[in-house]
């Protein structure tokens, strides 16, 4: 069977848990996230949708 998550809700898991464990402030992660909107619109964006691609494709095996 296979399960498949979107990785912004894995992202947003992740985001919760730093905040409620380690003691993130709400803020930083605020600011976090508005940096990855900003970053969005830059010519980096593809650069980081590619890597993040190829991170996911790893992690789930299909990394050929």
């Amino acid at each position: 069977m296979t399960v498949s998550l979107p990785l912004v809700v894995v992202l947003g898991i992740v985001a919760w848990t730093a905040i409620k464990f380690l003691g993130i402030r709400l803020w930083v992660a605020a600011a976090i996230a508005l940096f990855g909107f900003y970053l969005a619109h830059t010519v980096l964006a593809p650069a980081v949708e590619s890597g993040t691609r190829t991170g996911v494709q790893i992690v789930n095996g299909g990394g050929k």
